[in-house]
């Protein structure tokens, strides 16, 4: 009898009260375990679900605490014909998309190059992607503000492409450095004793062993554009110049909130992030399976 089988057997006939083998959850622990598991996805999924319901209310039950009794499209109607969504929209495009390009180009040669070379002023180089992170958001408004003033890149989408790139690109610098790292030296070699250039081996050999760092580096970086509110709002005025993050504040003044319409913009923004999530995450795990893979 093989050893799984007379393990299995062994299990079968154990005694009530018996003790367990290693690793071996009780029947109590176990609901325990699930109703923690079932609590916590509840608490997760709720405000998504209550922002959805909410949508689609009348405008008098939009604070009411009942469910949807006479559902209605008429937010989002008025969402698309009475606002200018679709130009919150493409400006919101047109920022996150240009900050998830350069974010990866620079966060991925960064990583590299510090991986891989040694070069006067790499130390402090590193230290100071690092202390970038340590300052909030909220005390790097007036100086980010005055320094894109002075360059005239106020209310144009370029100085919030620069200023959100001040944002991803240290953590996702960090962060590529410590994937290249995982990735064996002896390939770079192999590349320079095929006649590759620096750069050839990184695009050619380097990069698609790569692709679940690039993966998480574009979603954050995605992620960091699309869903800012506090230098949109800060950096952009006009209707013609706002993104999505600051097309959502014109929805509530001092005395009044709209919530149909605010509610509905926001689950109007959140498809195209989780379409994103989805194409990374797909990515994320083809990549890590194909690592795994090789021999």
């Amino acid at each position: 009898m093989t050893e799984p089988a007379a393990a299995t057997e062994r299990a079968a006939v154990r005694k009530p009260g018996a003790v367990r083998g290693r690793g071996e959850r009780s029947p109590l622990a176990s609901v325990a375990l699930h109703a923690t598991l079932i609590g916590a996805s509840v608490i997760a999924v709720f405000p998504v679900l209550w922002v959805l319901l909410t949508s689609i209310k009348p405008a008098k039950d939009a604070i009411s605490t009942d469910f949807v009794k006479d559902p209605t499209l008429e937010n989002y109607r008025y969402l698309v014909e009475s606002t200018s969504f679709f130009t919150w929209f493409a400006n919101s495009v047109l920022v996150a998309g240009v900050t998830t390009v350069l974010g990866v180009f620079i966060a991925a040669t960064t990583g590299y190059a510090v991986s891989r070379f040694r070069f006067p002023g790499m130390k402090p180089l590193m230290w100071t992607l690092l202390v970038t992170q340590m300052f909030p958001m909220a005390i790097l408004i007036v100086p980010l503000y005055n320094l894109m003033g002075q360059l005239g890149l106020l209310n144009q989408p370029v100085g919030l492409i620069i200023t959100y790139l001040t944002i991803a690109v240290p953590f996702c610098a960090w962060m590529m450095k410590g994937f290249f790292d995982t990735i064996p030296v002896e390939i770079d070699e192999s590349g320079r004793v095929d006649g590759l250039n620096p750069f050839g081996t990184f695009w050619r050999l380097i990069l698609p062993l790569a692709r679940p760092g690039l993966a998480v580096t574009a979603f954050y970086s995605f992620i960091t554009a699309w869903g800012e509110v506090a230098y949109a709002s800060a950096f952009m005025v006009g209707d013609d110049n706002l993104t999505l993050a600051g097309g959502l504040q014109t929805f509530v003044t001092q005395y009044t909130a709209n919530w149909g319409p605010m509610t509905a913009a926001s689950v109007l923004i959140a498809i195209p992030a989780a379409i994103v999530f989805v194409f990374a995450q797909r990515h994320l795990v083809a990549g890590m399976t194909a690592g795994a893979t090789k021999g």
